[in-house]
């Protein structure tokens, strides 16, 4: 069984060594489309089409207008600045050209061209991210109501399920972290791209602490905190390097690469050893997200300008989120009948006595 874990193993690496190839932007060489977006930086035009984002004086240079005038930011939220517009419609119009010169795509400042619904910069990556937050929502609820209303409770009306509060901070984290997918893919600006990325670390290295406690099943809190301290202290120091020092791509990729393969492999070992009913659900979340980062290697353009490699990608997650939230579920109701399988032989020996 260990060798799928090696199919994922090679997946996630080959992934991380292809990500600087992925990130090229031939586009961004491209004369005419350089030339367009200088164009746009000195009129705040393209084409026929101007943008009130760029404003102009008579003599040319750009002026802004008065706080007092602006919109509300929720209803800038939707507005592109000057350069985001004059970088998108000069895109278009040269993917068009391209198009008629039967050229595919290519990327530009390292994305696929992809059309703006309603404002939104990749529509399809919003939808999928905004169903894995409603899959896990959804998963959290049915895990707190076995919980707390089908299972057995103790006196004091806590759960048998030790691992219980662990998985609900990873509910919250990985909330949050769809939520902020969804806002960084609907508009890719500096603030959006760091919360993006450091809610990414925070769950992958949370996620390294609870598949740690789980597969070695530590049940007491003083080791928990022994354990848990020191990657905290790397992820909290990973996440103030990434914002308030450099946002460093590379080693931000190596960092989660590392943390996603060691997961990997804690969870592939110990489905193959544990005697759990439902290690097969284990195994096929951890080689179908094995898998599913080929997606990531084989990154092809958006079909019909919307749905490329990662969208579909954040679509394959939605499936394994499901599967994964029953397996902790299932963990749930296995733990709590050991618990009280062995609190009532207990009771029963204590009475023959």
């Amino acid at each position: 069984m260990l060798k799928h874990y090696w199919v994922a193993f090679f997946v996630v690496v080959s992934w991380a060594v292809s990500f600087p190839v992925l990130d090229a932007s031939a586009g961004d060489a491209d004369p005419r489309y350089r030339a367009c977006l200088k164009e746009c930086g000195e009129t705040g035009c393209v084409g026929q089409r101007c943008f009130p984002n760029c404003n102009f004086s008579s003599d040319g240079v750009s002026v802004d207008r008065p706080w007092y005038m602006r919109e509300p930011l929720y209803q800038q939220w939707k507005q592109w600045d000057c350069q985001s517009d004059c970088r998108y419609y000069c895109m278009v119009d040269r993917e068009k050209e391209r198009e008629a010169a039967g050229n595919g795509p290519v990327k530009y400042h390292g994305k696929w061209p992809f059309k703006r619904v309603y404002g939104i910069q990749e529509p399809a990556s919003v939808a999928f991210s905004v169903l894995n937050l409603a899959t896990h929502f959804h998963g959290w609820i049915s895990f707190f109501i076995l919980l707390y209303y089908n299972l057995p409770l103790r006196r004091d009306k806590k759960t048998y399920y030790y691992f219980a509060s662990l998985w609900h901070i990873y509910a919250l984290l990985s909330l949050t972290s769809w939520f902020a997918s969804a806002l960084f893919h609907s508009k890719d600006v500096d603030l959006t791209e760091k919360l993006d990325y450091s809610c990414a670390v925070a769950i992958l290295g949370y996620s390294l602490i609870l598949s740690i406690l789980r597969s070695f099943d530590v049940k007491d809190d003083a080791v928990r905190v022994m354990v848990a301290a020191p990657l905290l202290a790397f992820v909290t120091t990973h996440i103030l390097y990434l914002n308030f020092y450099k946002l460093d791509y590379g080693w931000n990729m190596q960092v989660c690469v590392v943390m996603a393969v060691v997961q990997l492999l804690l969870w592939a070992v110990w489905a193959g050893v544990t005697r759990h009913p439902s290690r097969w659900k284990l195994w096929v979340v951890v080689v179908g997200g094995g898998l599913a980062m080929l997606l990531e290697i084989y990154d092809f353009p958006p079909y019909y300008g919307f749905l490329d490699a990662h969208a579909a990608w954040h679509a394959t997650t939605i499936p394994l989120t499901y599967i994964w939230w029953s397996f902790i579920r299932d963990d749930a109701e296995f733990v709590t009948s050991n618990q009280v399988k062995r609190l009532r032989n207990s009771n029963v020996a204590k009475k023959a006595k």
